[in-house]
């Protein structure tokens, strides 16, 4: 076992006990169970429901009344109008689906205290191993072990059954799906169900699905007893599991799931387990090992539930460092190159209908999913986000031209599998129009992250360009005044002192606005594009409300000063604070008053929320310097009331953006980076006195190593894919760097005997 592992003394009870395994487009949910172990299974395009494009006639021609209510001051009634002409018909989207569960029935049980259930995060393996009772005298009882993953090299899900004593098992396997169809006949060692996807609000199902597993026993026999598979007295047991969809775009549904099914069984025909776990390791490692990361001790000793419930008792540090690994590992499983983005629940799902449909949601938690993948150096994780914005800017082209009358494209709150851009659910929660230009303005710093590179600044241009057009159509002025503001929108879900959240110009969506225009004119600079509409965009962003402070000292999440007679004072999503983070319009180094303003809205918000908001604070907490406060909001983050026992964030329910955001909060806490310049150390608790990290990514196309003891640097080296010259921050203190191309500069302590002062 290593620092990197995951352990239980005893078999999953709940869901969220179970490990989690993937490969970006399978998942597994392995339980461990002694008497019947149960794999509940996933794959990425299995939702609900086929192509649709949710445009509401009444939309447009209700626009204008809903705006001119806003204006007014009658909020309740430019929502309830709202409610009834601009939301999409239908009104709720698709939902992501589960696949159906594996089941091993055996005929033992376990010796008491041999149990150990593992999840090896460096090899992507999840073990089962016990002493079966009634085999022998305790030192010889026959051991039976189990080892489970989902492999990225041959594409599917891979389960060695074997005992320590010839003949020792016997087990019967069957096949579950809640998805609509039936199992096919056969005589071989295999099992094979071939169905269709559930419709939903409406829309039909319009997926073909087919599942298929086959066996492999050493010693003893085997045979099909209709729909289970019966094995008696075998040294040993493969299995091989498989899940095929027909979808193959958001509007293409005409898949062979026969044929790709047997593609993917006749390559793997002939390859020994031993040759199919290799290759496995290989694929998982090549990216995996990219990162280490050591914070301190740790209570590795303990199992990890065990660890979760007395992290906040502190002498743990080995556990942050883990739910670092374990963000990454859960990151490699749930998005890779050419599959789906990680949803609300990343590949996992055991639900037909899941909280929140499982969705891709994005006024805060798709795009948090996505903060990890560039400073822990797992860039082409990225890649499906940027597939979904170009999804999404082909269907919401439609939705821009039917509901406002604008050229570009639009993405609301939330969007599925077939990438439906309306709002939906409600206009207090889905009438937020700014879902696009998040989505764009990240996908511009993932760009930032990789140097800019022009095929990734070409690929990005064109989808930042359709942002913009939308919005240069949609900014209305603001009666009274100079400035351009979104109408009808909201500040994500909270609501105002006025009986509703439909409102205009709020922090957020100017702040936003600002990263759009300026990533979309950094971009059209780059690339020396022109006759575009880079003079619009200037001329438009001069005329954003700019941040303003409250009468409580605090950044206002609104144009006017409602934030201390808002409902929720201490309500879960912190939207006006992104200009703090993930932005960098708001920083202690060059904008103190803001800066100071956004601390106070923490303070009135309050550190205790669900736990992606929780990460959201982390994450806040450290850009603003705060180092003890950050590690306080870490331990409410890894407690037993926001981490389940297989380390899963607990919104209640689980949602994968915790842990995502969590894991991107402690290496903030480390290494933050804007171009040309790395802060060092910035927010760094006194329970990390010792550490280090390697292989972080810093903006700019920089990798960075980092050893620190007593809290001071004592080594960094840094690799940039380009020569510049780099400033170097620790403690307010700066060190400027030159860096060859391809060459690591290594700085060791006595680099920092001596440093002046950084004037911003």
């Amino acid at each position: 076992m290593t620092r990197n592992s995951l352990w239980y003394r005893g078999p999953a009870v709940e869901w969220t006990d179970a490990l989690p395994l993937g490969n970006g487009r399978l998942g597994a949910m392995m339980h461990g169970g002694v008497g019947r172990e149960d794999i509940q299974i996933n794959e990425a395009t299995l939702w609900s429901g086929g192509p649709y494009q949710p445009i509401h006639d009444a939309a447009l021609p209700a626009l204008d009344t809903v705006r001119q209510l806003v204006f007014e001051g009658r909020y309740k009634e430019a929502e309830a109008l709202a409610d009834r002409t601009l939301l999409a018909r239908p009104h709720a989207q698709m939902s992501y689906q589960s696949a159906g569960n594996l089941f091993i029935e055996f005929q033992h049980e376990a010796v008491p205290g041999s149990y150990r259930r593992a999840l090896d995060l460096e090899t992507a393996i999840a073990t089962t191993r016990y002493a079966l009772l009634s085999t022998g005298i305790s030192d010889d009882a026959a051991v039976f072990s189990r080892e489970c993953f989902v492999s990225a090299a041959d594409d599917l899900l891979v389960l060695r059954l074997a005992g320590s004593k010839p003949g020792a098992l016997s087990f019967e396997i069957w096949l579950d799906s809640p998805q609509p169809g039936d199992w096919l006949d056969g005589e071989d060692p295999r099992l094979d169900y071939r169905g269709r996807n559930f419709g939903e609000h409406g829309v039909d199902g319009a997926l073909s699905l087919g599942i298929g597993l086959d066996l492999r026993v050493e010693g003893g026999r085997a045979e099909r007893r209709g729909r289970r598979l019966v094995v008696r007295g075998a040294d040993a047991a493969l299995i091989t599991l498989d899940i095929a969809t027909s979808f193959r775009r958001f509007d293409k549904v005409d898949g062979d799931v026969d044929a790709a099914l047997t593609a993917r069984r006749e390559a793997i025909a002939v390859k020994s387990y031993e040759a199919l776990r290799t290759d496995h390791i290989a694929a998982h490692q090549s990216r995996f090992s990219r990162l280490e990361i050591d914070l301190g001790p740790g209570q590795d000793a303990l199992p990890t539930d065990e660890r979760i419930a007395g992290f906040g008792q502190g002498g743990d540090a080995g556990l942050a460092a883990l739910y670092v690994q374990y963000g990454r590992y859960l990151m490699l499983a749930s998005s890779r190159p050419g599959g789906q983005p990680a949803n609300l629940q990343g590949i996992w799902n055991r639900s037909t209908r899941p909280p929140w449909g499982s969705k891709y949601t994005a006024n805060i938690n798709v795009e948090m999913n996505y903060w990890l993948p560039d400073p822990a150096n797992l860039a082409e994780c990225f890649e499906p986000f940027i597939g979904l914005i170009e999804g999404v800017a082909a269907t919401g082209a439609e939705m821009a031209r039917a509901h406002y009358g604008a050229r570009g494209w639009v993405l609301h709150h939330n969007t599925d599998l077939w990438r439906a851009t309306g709002p939906v659910d409600g206009s207090q929660w889905g009438l937020w129009p700014m879902g696009g230009a998040w989505l764009c303005v990240q996908a511009w710093d993932h760009a930032v992250y990789a140097g800019r590179p022009e095929a990734l600044a070409r690929q990005l241009l064109p989808l930042l360009e359709g942002a913009v057009q939308f919005f240069l159509d949609m900014l209305q002025p603001l009666p009274g005044t100079d400035f351009l503001v979104t109408v009808p929108t909201l500040s994500p879900e909270n609501q105002h002192p006025h009986g509703s959240s439909v409102c205009a110009g709020p922090a957020m969506d100017s702040q936003l606005l600002r990263d759009l225009f300026d990533a979309y004119l950094a971009a059209s600079q780059q690339l020396g594009a022109t006759g575009g509409l880079q003079d619009s965009a200037r001329a438009a962003r001069d005329r954003l409300p700019a941040d303003r402070i409250g009468r409580g000292g605090q950044l206002q999440e609104w144009l006017e000063d409602w934030d201390l007679d808002a409902p929720e004072r201490d309500h879960r999503h912190v939207s006006h604070l992104y200009g703090l983070y993930p932005s960098q319009q708001i920083a202690p180094d060059q904008t103190p008053a803001l800066a100071a303003a956004a601390k106070t809205s923490l303070e009135l918000r309050g550190d205790e929320a669900t736990g992606w908001a929780i990460a959201w604070r982390l994450n806040l907490w450290a850009r603003l310097g705060e180092a003890e406060r950050a590690h306080d909001v870490l331990k409410l983050l890894l407690s037993p009331e926001r981490s389940y026992r297989n380390l899963f964030d607990a919104h209640p329910p689980f949602q994968i953006d915790g842990n995502f955001g969590g894991a991107a909060g402690i290496l903030e806490m480390l290494v933050q980076s804007r171009e040309g310049l790395i802060t060092l150390l910035p927010a760094l608790p006194s329970a990390w006195p010792k550490g280090r990290v390697s292989g972080l990514r810093a903006r700019g196309n920089i990798t960075l190593d980092l050893a620190w003891e007593a809290g001071r640097p004592v080594e960094v080296a840094l690799l940039s894919g380009t020569a510049r010259t780099l400033a170097l921050r620790w403690n307010g203190a700066v060190k400027e760097a030159r860096l060859e191309a391809g060459a690591k500069l290594v700085l060791g302590r006595e680099a920092w005997d001596s440093l002046r002062r950084h004037t911003p």
